[in-house]
Parts: structure tokens; C-alpha cells; sequence
């Protein structure tokens, strides 16, 4: 299985600021996403002082987390990460369910991107081969996106009438 990943501009971005939320439910997995997004980000030319991390219990509190920030304005992006393992009941579901539908909210009314980075996994090698593994680096990637969706957004921002 091959992933293709498009190419991002990763010239900095003067004056954004990006908040990253991350779950402590299956933080093993959940820090490495949050540290692959923060070295990406200090890469491209962001600042310590531009990042900002928060931590909640758990994935379903992403989108509270998230909600809260962007009532801030300040913030140009919000990451959110959560890893969530399919398991016997319908916990899964209803989790996924509630976080994808309220991100999928917030960024249809809200003015601040919010990147999703909910890992939906059915074991715990599928969260490992997403942190650095044989599927990439979904932390890397929200960043990535977060970068993108601060350059769009201020693209709309500069269109004139």
C-alpha cells in the first residue's frame, strides 16, 4: 500500500499561533503524535512561544477542549489528538461518532480550523504504524494541515470584493 503525500508549503508563517489538544487515554501513542506535530512545527519556522499544548482525560473531550480555544481568538489552528481502539462493545463507535461530529461542527461554524487527529484504530500496531511506522505520521501530517488551513484561511481573509 503506497501513501501519497502532497506537497505542503513549509515556509514559515509570521505571527500564528497553534493550539494542540491531546488526550491522555492511550498516551503512549497520543505523546508521540503530539511531539511529531510540535517538531514539524518548530521546524517550519514556528516558535515555542507560538505552540501551545493542553491535555485532557480523553478523546471525547477534544472537542470541548478544542471549543474552549477558539472562543480564546487566539489562536490561528487547533490540533487535536486522540487515539481511540476498537475493543467489544460499542464504545468505539460512539466515541469516534462523538468527536468526529463535533470537530466536523466546530469547523462548519467557527472562523479557526481545527485539525482532526483522532487515531480510529482496531489494534494498537494500526496506532503504531501511525506515529513514525508504515503508515507515516499522523502527528507530521496534522501539522502539516494546520499549516495549510492557516495559509488558506488567510488567502480568504486577503480576497477583495
Amino acid at each position: 500500500m503506497s501513501t501519497h503525500t502532497p506537497h505542503l508549503d513549509t515556509t514559515p508563517i509570521e505571527d500564528a499561533r497553534i493550539a494542540i489538544v491531546t488526550a491522555q487515554w492511550n498516551g503512549h501513542i497520543t505523546s508521540q503524535l503530539q511531539q511529531g506535530a510540535v517538531d514539524t512545527l518548530l521546524a517550519s519556522g514556528f516558535s515555542d512561544s507560538d505552540i501551545h499544548v493542553f491535555e485532557v482525560p480523553g478523546a471525547v473531550e477534544l472537542t470541548f477542549a478544542a471549543s474552549q480555544l477558539i472562543e480564546t481568538s487566539l489562536f490561528d489552528a487547533v490540533i487535536v489528538f486522540g487515539c481511540v481502539v476498537r475493543g467489544d462493545t460499542p464504545h468505539f463507535d460512539y466515541v469516534c461518532q462523538s468527536v468526529t461530529q463535533g470537530v466536523t461542527a466546530l469547523n462548519a461554524d467557527c472562523d479557526t480550523p481545527v485539525i482532526f487527529g483522532l487515531l480510529t484504530v482496531n489494534d494498537m500496531q494500526q496506532a503504531i504504524d501511525r506515529i513514525g511506522g508504515s503508515n507515516g505520521h499522523k502527528g507530521v501530517e496534522a501539522a502539516q494541515t494546520a499549516m495549510a488551513m492557516i495559509r488558506f484561511r488567510r488567502s480568504v481573509d486577503n480576497i477583495e470584493a
